[in-house]
């Protein structure tokens, strides 16, 4: 299967995604998400302060049951390195010396997990862990190309599939959003109005590196895929006028 050139439906998906009503819903867009980038397996995985879990993904469910039955969740080398790791982790840079973790590979590929996967470390608030992960099978370097070419919108889409999964657990109170900086808020607005990068620094008196500062931030406040989807959300939620 050849990996997806680009995802042009990402942004439709990540609105679908902030639109899910329970964590049935989780599991459907999941299953798109994974034909979107064309990869064999999409995974996701919490564990809360009381050791609560919920999981879904699209491996087969003989291998769901057989991972739960032989215990592997404490050898897994990848749960490991999740918990050890903050930034995004390939399976390759992981410890599979161990005898244990070589026999758990060869279970997991003969059960249908490919040879190459791609976790993103979650933590969230209260103790709160999670991993997001992709999996499939290719050569090592088709992998690398697709993850250096994906790794942005994977991230965001991790942490948006973990902040979605914590609005649905037992008890939690919503949290506030994140205000725009009045700096953020003269940058947003002055792209929202048309300016380019260059004019709107200089409206400002900023240089343009400082205005990608503030672009920057006010984007991943606003959980945004880009600074055009940054602009979309500022408006529709009222944190610009224009």
């Amino acid at each position: 299967m050849a990996f997806a050139e680009t995802v042009p439906q990402l942004e439709a998906l990540i609105e679908r995604l902030e639109c899910a009503d329970c964590l049935d819903d989780l599991q459907g867009i999941i299953e798109t998400l994974r034909d979107a980038f064309s990869v064999d397996h999409l995974i996701y995985h919490w564990v809360n302060s009381d050791g609560d879990q919920y999981g879904c993904g699209t491996y087969d469910m003989v291998w769901v049951e057989r991972y739960i039955a032989k215990g592997y969740l404490r050898i897994d080398p990848v749960i490991i390195g999740c918990y050890q790791h903050f930034h995004p982790v390939d399976w390759k840079q992981l410890d599979w010396s161990s005898k244990a973790a070589r026999a758990f590979m060869q279970d997991a590929i003969a059960h249908g997990v490919g040879n190459q996967g791609y976790s993103i470390p979650i933590r969230g608030p209260n103790g709160q862990f999670a991993h997001f992960t992709l999996n499939h099978s290719c050569s090592d370097e088709d992998w690398e190309a697709f993850t250096r070419k994906h790794r942005r919108d994977l991230i965001l889409i991790a942490h948006s599939f973990n902040q979605k999964a914590l609005e649905f657990e037992p008890g939690r109170k919503p949290e506030a959003s994140q205000p725009l900086s009045p700096r953020e808020i003269e940058a947003m607005t002055l792209l929202a109005i048309g300016y380019n990068r260059a004019q709107a620094a200089d409206s400002l008196s900023i240089s343009e590196h400082t205005l990608r500062v503030y672009v920057e931030s006010a984007r991943h406040k606003l959980g945004a895929m880009n600074t055009t989807h940054a602009v979309a959300r500022a408006l529709s939620r009222g944190l610009i006028v224009v």
